[in-house]
């Protein structure tokens, strides 16, 4: 993501990043090092424009615009307290936008992103929006994320800031509707992803159990009325979708543990509306043991767990 912004704002801009994982912000410099070094019609990026950040709270010190992705709630909660605390400097006077936009990209419940909206609106600090995204690893690198935005239509003007910023990263941005139903979509979309990706693990492994060959039962699954994101594009059959976590040992993805916590979310806030929900419990189980033997590993990782057939 933080690659895609570097190559697709004006070059006057400054991208200013920070990561509490050292090792992670090393290893996008050395990257877009590299890139500038080896320029690509494709891939022309250098260190120029990109400055490191001691902390959050130094980035908004600075920029316009804010874009967080962060794990749990209370990572979200934490991080913003100290952003908004003390209340950040004015905007200089040289630049054009008129209010810091917060764009925060974690997949969190509805109810803590608007409280940290509340904090952010409350106290004229900008303006924030939900925006958490769906595509995995893959579509971060190609961008080609879907957001899901959740933002105040009552003025019109916030949405059309925002769009065009996630654009840079993705290839669809969806107006789901007020502060928190960008959330509630993510959290619909990923109760499903967890469901069918047990379900994927399954009948793959069902398949080769009888003797099919994994190639061609995943093209007939990828032609018929099974397909879906796990057995197309994140296959937990080593070789069956190109470049996916299971050609790798299930390395990279979308770890398990964020899995079990999304799907954690989506179950809480079911419970909170009254909504009635048969797989999620099930499911939830599998992600916890699938967790205590392979944690860290790609949430397709299932398949191993399942006693996969490898061929």
């Amino acid at each position: 993501m933080a690659k895609n912004l570097r190559a697709k704002i004006p070059a006057s801009d400054t991208l200013i990043i920070h990561d509490r994982n050292h090792e992670a912000t090393s290893s996008f410099m050395q990257e877009v090092g590299v890139a500038r070094d080896n320029p690509t019609s494709n891939n022309q990026m250098g260190l120029m424009g990109i400055e490191v950040a001691s902390s959050p709270r130094a980035i908004a010190e600075k920029a316009e615009v804010i874009i967080t992705v962060l794990p749990e709630p209370s990572h979200v909660k934490n991080v913003f307290h100290n952003i908004l605390n003390p209340p950040l400097p004015p905007l200089t006077s040289s630049s054009p936008a008129s209010e810091r936009l917060f764009i925060d990209c974690s997949t969190i419940d509805p109810t803590s992103s608007r409280e940290v909206a509340n904090a952010v609106h409350c106290t004229a600090q900008g303006r924030f929006v939900d925006a958490p995204m769906s595509g995995g690893v893959v579509g971060a690198r190609a961008a080609t994320l879907t957001f899901m935005l959740g933002a105040s239509s009552r003025t019109g003007g916030l949405v059309k800031r925002v769009t065009p910023i996630l654009a840079l990263m993705g290839s669809k941005v969806l107006h789901l509707g007020e502060q928190g139903a960008g959330l509630s979509g993510k959290l619909a979309n990923n109760y499903l992803l967890a469901v069918s990706n047990i379900a994927t693990a399954e009948a793959m492994n069902l398949g080769l159990q009888w003797g099919l060959d994994p190639h061609i039962l995943g093209e007939l699954i990828n032609g018929s009325s099974g397909r879906c994101w796990s057995s197309e594009i994140n296959n937990p059959v080593p070789g069956i979708s190109p470049g996916a976590p299971a050609e790798k040992d299930y390395e990279g993805g979308f770890g398990v543990e964020l899995m079990k916590k999304d799907l954690r979310l989506a179950m809480e806030e079911a419970i909170r509306v009254g909504a009635k929900v048969e797989m999620g419990e099930r499911a939830g189980d599998v992600y916890e043991d699938v967790e205590a033997s392979e944690k860290g590993k790609d949430f397709s990782v299932v398949y191993r767990w399942l006693g996969g057939k490898t061929v």
